[in-house]
């Protein structure tokens, strides 16, 4: 386990050097730094101008020595400077990047347990009505992007169209003085709403797959009650495949993040990236890329790791 362990450490460095360099490298394109001196210096400069400026602030160095001089300030800490907040980039991402943690632990809560459910009791009697009207759900929810969920509801919940008026107020207000039901549901259903119907699509397939196997017939003919079937031999197995899945949803999470940040104004991380994005904020968006690239690839690992001892079948390979 150590040696494989190391294995991944060293694929996970690599990995985090290959991606931070080529969006160094997408985000210094010609195009964004002259665009970066106008904004910084005025829209009406001339081309010697701009040239005179990206000179004087070390963007017409070669990429190589740029990104390498970047790279040893962030091991040492240093982000950089947000020409957006005027601010170090670090007091600006980690304020925002908690209040995006708040927000997906409560996704979680409210996603896994759903999806995991619904999985199981469509999984444990394979083509039952049960099984074909849980699946109908699993699949609406999965095809129903983000945005499209989050109007929907606050539409019917929040707004004065419908009438009901449930949840109202502002998540970030939410996130700082704390999470309420009435101002951070929508945010978090909207979320969870679309990852529960692949989670539980996964679980149910899974749990197929394992009320088939010879043992648990064997149980059957036993005479073993079809409930502890399910307990204590079906689900341990069945679970294995779901917590892969739901390990590798926080990457995909980001992405529903700023879609969802953006829609309820919410000003955590997926906003900041927005932010940085349209103000174009270079040494913001590399702080955000490395957070990002540092998710997936820890997530992925914890995925590995959990997958090896839940299934003892596994054998890793030095």
């Amino acid at each position: 386990m150590l040696a494989f362990l190391l294995k991944r450490l060293g694929v996970m460095v690599l990995t985090a050097l290959c991606l931070t360099l080529v969006v160094f490298a997408l985000v210094n394109l010609k195009p964004n730094l002259v665009k970066l001196a106008k904004e910084q210096t005025g829209s009406r400069i001339t081309e010697q101008q701009v040239e005179v400026w990206l000179d004087q602030n070390g963007f017409n160095r070669p990429l190589g020595v740029r990104y390498a001089e970047w790279l040893g300030n962030v091991v040492r800490g240093d982000f950089g400077h947000s020409t957006r907040f005027n601010a170090p980039v670090s007091e600006v991402l980690w304020p925002r990047l908690w209040l995006t943690a708040i927000l997906m632990f409560w996704v979680m809560v409210v996603m896994i347990p759903a999806a995991l459910l619904l999985g199981i009791l469509a999984g444990m009697r394979e083509g039952s009505a049960q099984d074909r009207a849980l699946s109908t759900v699993a699949i609406a929810t999965t095809s129903t992007p983000e945005y499209v969920s989050g109007v929907v509801l606050t539409v019917i919940f929040a707004s004065q169209m419908v009438g009901l008026q449930w949840f109202s107020g502002s998540a970030t207000k939410a996130a700082e003085e704390g999470p309420t039901l009435y101002t951070f549901a929508l945010p978090v259903l909207t979320i969870a709403i679309y990852g529960t119907g692949y989670i539980a699509r996964m679980t149910r397939a899974s749990m197929a797959e394992v009320m088939t196997q010879q043992y648990i017939r064997t149980a059957r003919l036993k005479g073993v009650s079809f409930r502890m079937i399910v307990l204590r031999h079906a689900l341990r197995n069945a679970l294995i495949a779901p917590f892969t899945v739901i390990m590798l949803q926080f990457p995909w999470l980001l992405t529903g993040v700023v879609i969802v940040e953006s829609l309820f104004n919410y000003r955590g991380f997926g906003w900041l990236l927005i932010e940085g994005a349209a103000n174009n904020d270079i040494d913001l968006l590399l702080a955000c890329s490395i957070v990002a690239v540092m998710i997936v690839l820890v997530t992925q690992l914890i995925s590995d790791i959990g997958y090896v001892y839940l299934n003892p079948r596994i054998r890793v390979a030095a």
